[in-house]
């Protein structure tokens, strides 16, 4: 068995919602070693009530290379969204940072695979992530033709995945590798981004603040897809062990409920994307009549103890 970590880019917007996922990682999950949250430097007071003896709260500038800075929020005149700027390339906003923090948390994780999850998720049942993410294979999801050249998003972003990889001869449909509770292997993550320095002659993270318009998730995927080596060490699976609500429809507490109960007995997280405006309380009080349910009342994260100082290791 490998080690297995969990790693979280957030922020101070999607705070209610990572509370929840903390909550529910603390309530149903064993077999993991730590869990990394990586946020903006300016939010590290917000989070740090968080911290555990096995949740490390990190500063994004320890990951991030000296040449890419943020705008402080005060200075933030015109644009709503966190901006990151740098001489190298033109300004980089707070989505495509999360995604360069996710990729360099795996990275320098010590731990050989990493289970991502977004603040959007939670967990509602009982789960060894240590044996799901830690087997001989690293478990990699896809849905099997799932971009068609019809979906102009996700066709950038694949256009702009094969730019970076060097993949030429694309064709669609093309499988998509998009979702929730995504495993990574560390030694994989870093042969991506060998392969993109190979194919764009820059660093991994400059190539990825000129592009831009990328997937972290389809860039994992479809570099395993396209590496022989890499893919005899996944267990490809069409199965995920999350019930998620993708699109911006608001569901109320009942429809919560309906997706909580429609699960498979093998999925074990739940996803609503944030810009859905599903309310956090409903789904908070859905979550906690399910855990008393199954298990008792659970702790809040200002009761689960003292924080703790971890050595976290810098970025290489």
């Amino acid at each position: 068995m490998h080690s297995v970590a969990l790693l979280t880019a957030s922020y101070a917007k999607d705070i209610e919602r990572f509370s929840l996922l903390s909550e529910s990682i603390d309530t149903w999950l064993t077999g993991y070693t730590r869990h990394y949250v990586l946020v903006n430097d300016e939010d590290l007071p917000l989070f740090a009530r968080f911290a555990s003896d096995k949740r490390v709260i990190v500063p994004a500038s320890r990951y991030l290379p000296k040449w890419l800075w943020a705008l402080p929020p005060a200075l933030q005149f015109i644009s709503k969204r966190r901006v990151w700027l740098s001489l190298l390339s033109s300004p980089v906003h707070g989505w495509h940072i999360q995604q360069i923090l996710k990729i360099a948390g795996v990275l320098n994780a010590p731990e050989q695979r990493v289970c991502i999850l977004d603040s959007d998720n939670l967990f509602f049942r009982e789960f060894d992530v240590g044996e799901y993410a830690g087997a001989e294979k690293t478990p990699l999801f896809v849905t099997r033709n799932g971009i068609d050249a019809a979906h102009p998003l996700h066709v950038l972003w694949l256009r702009t995945v094969d730019q970076l990889l060097g993949i030429k001869d694309r064709s669609f449909p093309a499988d998509d590798y998009v979702g929730n509770a995504l495993v990574w292997d560390k030694d994989t993550a870093r042969a991506m981004t060998d392969s993109i320095k190979s194919a764009t002659g820059l660093n991994w993270v400059l190539a990825l603040c000129r592009k831009k318009k990328f997937s972290e998730y389809l860039m994992y995927g479809h570099f395993v897809a396209n590496a022989p080596a890499h893919l005899a060490t996944h267990r490809v699976t069409e199965d995920s062990i999350a019930v998620s609500h993708w699109d911006d429809t608001r569901l109320d507490r009942p429809a919560i409920e309906a997706m909580m109960r429609a699960a498979s007995p093998d999925q074990v997280a739940l996803c609503i994307q944030s810009y859905s405006s599903t309310s956090i309380d409903d789904i908070r009080d859905v979550f906690r009549l399910s855990s008393r349910d199954r298990r008792g009342p659970s702790l809040s994260p200002e009761h689960m103890g003292d924080e703790a100082q971890f050595e976290v290791p810098k970025a290489r």
